[in-house]
């Protein structure tokens, strides 16, 4: 089975969501899917139908690089006690769509820090 069959219903979602750009190819033993979504939703939606075909995302022959349209966000400063669910659950958002807005900052999703700034994609 090619990578492209093993994962149409990961391709197929893009296309119907509309995301922009939207460029898959395969190589080395490797599917390439790269685009940019309409909203931080639909991109965790792509996400998420990745993960029901690769739970944990052990393969690792998929990788995904697939930006959200530009759009409004919120400044957020850390607190203590903060945690990257805590604020996406406070504005409605996942954790993964807060740490992909800030990949410049946090490098690791269990450890923020107080007096940080987040951007927060709207919902």
């Amino acid at each position: 089975m090619s990578l492209l069959d093993k994962y149409k219903e990961l391709t197929d979602l893009a296309t119907n969501l509309g995301t922009a750009n939207l460029q898959v190819r395969e190589q080395d033993n490797v599917l390439y899917v790269d685009g940019t979504a309409k909203s931080a939703e639909d991109k965790e939606r792509l996400w998420d139908a990745y993960g029901k075909i690769d739970p944990e995302f052990r393969s690792a022959d998929v990788v995904m690089n697939i930006a959200v349209a530009e759009g409004t966000t919120t400044d957020y400063t850390v607190v203590g006690g903060d945690s990257l669910s805590k604020i996406g659950k406070a504005h409605g958002v996942s954790w993964q769509a807060i740490f992909e807005a800030n990949k410049d900052i946090i490098k690791n999703p269990d450890l923020i820090q107080p007096g940080w700034k987040l951007k927060i994609p709207t919902a």
